[in-house]
């Protein structure tokens, strides 16, 4: 039928009446929204199975993204942009007198993530049917989100995040109980030979049924659609008299239960194991499944498959393909592994070497005992082709298994033919420090793969009145090709348009006003400058340098209050892992330091401190748009990429960073002179870990200024924070200051005093804001997972791309 705003609103009151024997003015906005994503859902669903139809006719090469996150945040709003029909339903619910913001508020958050990982899976899932590439996802499909976070008394409280519990639930997901696999998991395995092979006998094994839920992953505008699988744990049917209670019951039902369950015990760490391998095997059973019905033998099946692993959780798919080959299949071992390799890419997302996932030898034989099988198998013959060709020590630093332990990133390096970073300086870390020994084994495996965003939630959706600016001074193209912002460089002396600008970014503050005074009771300033830092809370991110430099502008204000200063409203948003003791200390002082200085009357309105509850993709969509500055300030050489300062840079926020992550090539895109750079370099970092010679309690000591402003947090000036600020100032001073705050507060201090300078001349801060604006397209994620479908994957794109002609059908 044709796209029209009569055949919609026709199609939409017949489907409410059929779902719920309803007019539109007797349903409720949750009846409302159920009924929109129905009819959305049902006009996608032919493209949808046209999309892998096509790729079984054309014999298409497919890839499997393998995440333990995906962070989609919501999807009606996007799903509607992307197939084309907005701004027809934003008016058609006008015309039936309905608010369409209301309605899809209704929706929750998929809380299937919690920060950047998962958000980066869910823009390439985005990406990659936009772009029309056979690219699937594989995750978990989790009960409870990660956690929801809530202030009291300035702590931060866990409650839990029932996001599938809400009356909207998950109304994207399709339950296919056809499709399921069982899963085994631990008990004991022995292998006995069987013919000319070895067959695994498993004694008290327990069987999981994986069931899959799939969500449809909608393309811009090209009548393409591709799947994001979710696995949910449950009971096999034939299995359920084994677990008669409800507790048995749960300890199956759990492992699909919350996100990163805690593991700094050891039940928590066997829970995050049990959920490793449940999606891992679930998932590759699928795809051989799916490969055996369509396709040719498994000895040639990396002709047709393509598996990533993203992050070290899924790094089982390595051991989990070869047990299935070997197991299964009864390939020899040889063709089993040269298979596994040419199917296996794996992304590195950390430059911490401690945040590199091991597992206790004896915890992985608990939970899956075979699998620990194939790893050792594994490692000896990685040993073995080693011995006498390379060095003794790297060998030994290099394998799988040592110091009792499963190192992870090591199975997925050496199971894989290709690893990459996400950020140029991560990828040259990678090769020069933290995987060095790998380098000099693989160097033809490493590459670099920077991350990306996508502009068409980030700004399409999240700042539509940006978007229209845009639309105005360049036309409607950079809307299917991001790199056409490029375009708004020629348009830096267009006073009109900067002036709009202005104007934009101030609607943008006036609306996060709002929400601020609606969650805090706080009223801000929007013609303040809205200085934004918005990431998870972890010491390295340093959060606690920008509330440093918060305390020394209110010790200024209180000894001067006729200051003149750029007034300034100061936002956080960020969840503190549960059992981080440290970073929810600093969100306890950032918090009593926010409660001090809002409530000062004597500072005048000219410093206003915000941390906003339970940072996720809704908020940032609310924050990032109306952000002046972007905070982007973690220790050289430790955040591996960022993508919120793509997200901010993209909105016209000007950025504060360290030579960190994708804040160098944010750099070389916009110029030295349109972002703020401050700080130790990567270089000075390693010399000081080379040399020993930073000692952080010379600066308390003899730094008059930095001993003024830490003494703030013992001498109860800031109230209520005795114990944080005690473990914070003894952090910062006695034990010597591991991310280097001190070294960095007085540089910091310098490039801020920059920014008030450049932020009065307005023309010249919307210049710059336009030159970054116009540089973000660099960093579009279109255009990164072009890269890893041609360097990594060898997927080709199969869907046409025409513009707002290629929509979707009613």
């Amino acid at each position: 039928m044709e796209l029209t705003k009569t055949a919609f609103i026709e199609n939409f009151k017949k489907r409410l009446g059929q779902k719920y024997a309803l007019d539109v003015s007797d349903a409720t906005d949750s009846e409302l929204y159920d009924t929109l994503c129905s009819l959305v859902k049902s006009s996608y669903s032919a493209i949808w199975r046209h999309t892998w139809k096509d790729y079984l006719k054309e014999n298409e090469k497919q890839a499997y993204y393998f995440s333990i996150e995906f962070l989609p945040g919501k999807l009606l709003k996007s799903n509607l942009l992307n197939m084309g029909w907005y701004q027809l339903v934003v008016d058609a619910f006008q015309e039936l007198g309905l608010d369409f913001e209301k309605v899809a508020a209704v929706e929750p958050d998929m809380a299937l993530g919690n920060g950047g990982l998962g958000r980066l899976a869910a823009d390439f899932m985005d990406s990659l049917a936009s772009e029309g590439y056979p690219v699937n996802g594989n995750g978990i499909r989790y009960k409870y989100g990660l956690f929801k976070q809530r202030f009291v008394n300035g702590y931060q409280v866990e409650l839990p995040d029932e996001w599938l519990k809400t009356a909207a639930g998950n109304a994207w997901e399709i339950r296919r109980a056809s499709k399921a696999v069982t899963v085994t998991m631990g008990g004991h395995v022995n292998l006995v030979q069987e013919n000319d092979y070895l067959k695994p006998v498993y004694e008290d094994a327990t069987l999981i049924q994986a069931v899959p839920y799939d969500v449809g992953m909608v393309g811009y505008h090209n009548q393409h659609v591709n799947t994001l699988r979710l696995w949910s744990a449950e009971i096999p049917d034939e299995a359920e008299s084994q677990y008669p209670t409800i507790e048995d019951r749960r300890q199956i039902e759990d492992i699909t239960a919350v996100l990163y369950p805690d593991d700094s015990n050891e039940s928590g760490r066997r829970l995050r194991l049990k959920q490793e391998y449940f999606f891992v095997s679930a998932g590759i059973q699928s795809i051989v499944r799916h490969y055996k019905k369509y396709h040719e033998a498994l000895d040639q099946i990396s002709q047709r498959v393509a598996i990533h692993i993203n992050d070290t959780h899924p790094a089982m798919c390595v051991a989990e393909l070869m047990r299935i080959l070997l197991d299964e299949e009864h390939l020899s071992w040889e063709k089993a592994w040269e298979q596994t390799v040419k199917v296996m890419s794996y992304t590195n997302h950390t430059i911490m070497a401690e945040a590199l996932e091991t597992w206790d030898i004896p915890l992985m034989n608990e939970i899956q005992p075979r699998i620990l099988q194939i790893i050792a198998e594994i490692d000896h013959r990685f040993v073995t082709a080693l011995a006498g060709k390379t060095d003794g020590q790297l060998i030994e630093r290099t394998r799988i298994i040592s110091g009792g332990k499963v190192h992870m990133a090591h199975l997925a390096i050496i199971g894989s033919h290709s690893t990459n970073g996400v950020a140029q300086l991560h990828t040259d870390l990678l090769e020069s420090d933290v995987l060095h020994d790998f380098y000099m084994l693989y160097p033809e495996r490493f590459n670099n793969k920077t991350n990306g965003i996508a502009t068409r939630r980030w700004l399409q959706l999240a700042n539509p009145r940006l978007a229209e600016v845009i639309d105005q001074t360049i036309g409607r193209n950079w809307r299917q090709d991001a790199n056409q912002l490029q375009q708004l460089l020629d348009h830096q002396a267009d006073s009109q348009l900067l002036d709009q600008l202005v104007q934009v970014k101030l609607a943008n503050k006036q609306r996060l006003a709002k929400v601020i005074k609606q969650q805090t009771g706080v009223t801000v300033n929007p013609q303040a400058i809205f200085d934004v830092q918005i990431k998870r809370l972890h010491a390295y991110k340093r959060q606690l340098l920008n509330l440093l430099r918060i305390i020394k502008l209110y010790l200024d204000l209180k000894e001067n209050p006729d200051l003149a200063i750029v007034p300034r409203v100061f936002i956080f948003g960020a969840k503190a892992a549960p059992s981080y003791h440290y970073a929810k200390s600093i969100i306890k002082c950032i918090n009593e330091t926010a409660a001090l200085i809002n409530h000062d009357q004597t500072i005048q309105d000219k410093l206003k401190v915000i941390f906003l509850e339970n940072y996720g993709v809704s908020l940032a969509e609310q924050i990032i748009p109306a952000a002046d500055v972007s905070e982007q300030i973690s220790t050289a050489s430790k955040e591996a990429s960022g993508t919120s300062n793509m997200k901010l840079m993209l909105n016209g926020a000007l950025t504060v960073a360290t030579l960190d992550g994708a804040n160098i090539e944010i750099k070389e895109q916009v110029g030295a002179d349109n972002i703020f750079i401050f700080g130790l370099t990567k270089q000075e970092v390693y010399q000081y870990y080379q040399d020993h010679s930073y000692h952080s309690l010379d600066y308390y000591q003899q730094n008059p200024l930095i001993h003024r402003v830490l003494n703030t947090l013992v001498d109860g000036t800031i109230p209520n924070i005795s114990a944080e600020g005690h473990e914070i100032f003894d952090s910062l001073t006695y034990l010597n200051d591991d991310y280097f705050v001190l070294r960095d507060f007085e540089a910091y201090l310098r490039i801020q005093d920059q920014v008030d300078e450049t932020y009065r001349d307005q023309h010249k801060w919307q210049q710059m804001s336009l030159i970054n604006i116009a540089n973000a397209c660099h960093f579009s994620s279109d255009g990164t997972v072009k890269k890893y479908a041609s360097e990594i994957w060898n997927v080709r794109s199969v869907a046409q791309k025409g513009g707002v002609n290629v929509g979707y059908p009613l």
